[in-house]
C-alpha cells in the first residue's frame, strides 16, 4: 500500500513540475490579468463544470466572494451548478446540454468572465456554456486535461491545459491553476 501511495504522490509531483513551465506560468498570468480587469470593470465571474469540476467551481467562487489570501472586498463570482432547482429545471425543460448556457445567458454580460472546467474537455454542457459566454462577449477561460484541449480551444480566450491524462491528476492540477489565478487577481486588484 505504501508503494502505491508513493507512486501516486510521484505522479502528482511530475504533473506539478510539468505545469510549472514558463509558458504555462505566462498563460496563467495573462488569464488572471484579463480576469482582474473584468472584475475591476464591475463584471461577474461565472464558473461551471460537472462532478468534481462543479465542486472546484464552488471552491473558486468561495475564494473570490470570501477571500483567498488577502482580507479584501468580495469579488462577484457564481458557481452555476450551485442552484439545483435551476440545474434540474433547465435539464428537464431544455436538456442537460443547456444547464450552463441558459444560466450564462441569465447572469452573463460583456463585462464579465466565464471559467469552464472539464477534465475531459468534451462535456457538451460545458462546451455549450462556453459558446453562450462567447456570444455575450464574456472573457472565456477553460481548464482541461491534455486530451480535452482540442474541443475547448476555439471557445476560449485562454485555455489552460493540465499536463496529465488521468482524472485525479487533472483535478489536482486544476485546483493549483485556479488558486494561482485567484492569488494573482487578488494581488492585482488589492496589492499586499
Amino acid at each position: 500500500m505504501a508503494e502505491r501511495a508513493a507512486e501516486r504522490l510521484a505522479m502528482h509531483v511530475a504533473m506539478a513540475q510539468a505545469l510549472a513551465s514558463e509558458v504555462t506560468a505566462a498563460a496563467i498570468a495573462a488569464a488572471a490579468r484579463e480576469l482582474a480587469a473584468r472584475f475591476d470593470a464591475g463584471g461577474t465571474l461565472l464558473i461551471f463544470g460537472n462532478g468534481g469540476s462543479a465542486a472546484d467551481a464552488q471552491h473558486l467562487a468561495a475564494e473570490f466572494t470570501g477571500r483567498y489570501m488577502l482580507d479584501r472586498a468580495p469579488l462577484p463570482a457564481l458557481a452555476l451548478a450551485d442552484n439545483t432547482a435551476a440545474v434540474t429545471a433547465i435539464a428537464n425543460d431544455y436538456g442537460f446540454d443547456r444547464v450552463f448556457a441558459r444560466q450564462v445567458h441569465a447572469f452573463g454580460n460583456g463585462d464579465g468572465a466565464a471559467i469552464a472546467l472539464s477534465t475531459s474537455g468534451t462535456s457538451e454542457n460545458v462546451l455549450e456554456g462556453l459558446r453562450a459566454a462567447r456570444e455575450l462577449g464574456l472573457l472565456t477561460i477553460g481548464v482541461t486535461g491534455e486530451g480535452g484541449a482540442e474541443r475547448m480551444r476555439a471557445l476560449c480566450d485562454h485555455l489552460l491545459t493540465i499536463p496529465a491524462v488521468q482524472t485525479p491528476q487533472i483535478q489536482e492540477g486544476t485546483m493549483l491553476v485556479l488558486h494561482t489565478i485567484c492569488e494573482l487577481v487578488e494581488h492585482s486588484l488589492f496589492g499586499e
